[in-house]
């Protein structure tokens, strides 16, 4: 899936030797006090048909994004591979479809999901979540009517993303995505 770039807001630097990792606590307090700078959400130009999204300086070196969502737009089934993160919905209401499974992180391609692995969270504006390595999950604005706006931050910054496609109790990895693909 190719997205429309908006030009960065400001880029990340890498962590040197001497800062520490940002924890997912301290991801999930980036995104939440972004979220709420009214300012900064109303500044990020939203496309009706197509998601939108500014890069963001994230702390200690983390990849950060403002992401905007028209009605009935998602991701699809992901993972970000090795990377932790946190999101917080900042206008409209989000759903996040996941998995509390992990997954193998090579070699796999098809992956036959056990029953009650499915979890569902409905993220209004101010609401949000941490997550760890491999978290597989979709997130899909489902307004048939009104956009919504989310800050993502991760760490370190995304390396790949697993793409899956499913069927049933049926994961199967579809494409992987590098940086370059959405940089």
């Amino acid at each position: 899936m190719s997205l429309p770039s908006s030009s960065p807001a400001s880029a990340a630097a890498p962590a040197s030797a001497s800062t520490a990792a940002p924890t997912q606590a301290e991801l999930l307090d980036f995104v939440r006090r972004a979220a709420a700078d009214a300012e900064l959400i109303a500044s990020l130009p939203l496309d009706p048909e197509g998601r939108t999204w500014v890069r963001l300086a994230g702390p200690g070196g983390s990849e950060a994004w403002l992401i905007g969502w028209p009605p009935g737009t998602g991701t699809g089934w992901h993972d970000h591979a090795d990377s932790v993160g946190a999101f917080v919905t900042a206008a409209g209401e989000l759903k996040e479809n996941a998995l509390a499974a992990r997954l193998p992180t090579d070699g796999c391609k098809t992956l036959e999901l056990n029953d009650g692995v499915d979890r569902e969270r409905r993220l209004t504006a101010g609401k949000g979540r941490a997550f760890g390595r491999h978290h597989v999950h979709e997130v899909l604005n489902e307004s048939a009517d009104r956009h919504a706006v989310s800050v993502h931050a991760y760490y370190p910054p995304l390396p790949q993303i697993r793409r899956y496609s499913r069927s049933g109790q049926t994961l199967r990895l579809e494409q992987v995505e590098r940086p370059q693909d959405w940089q």
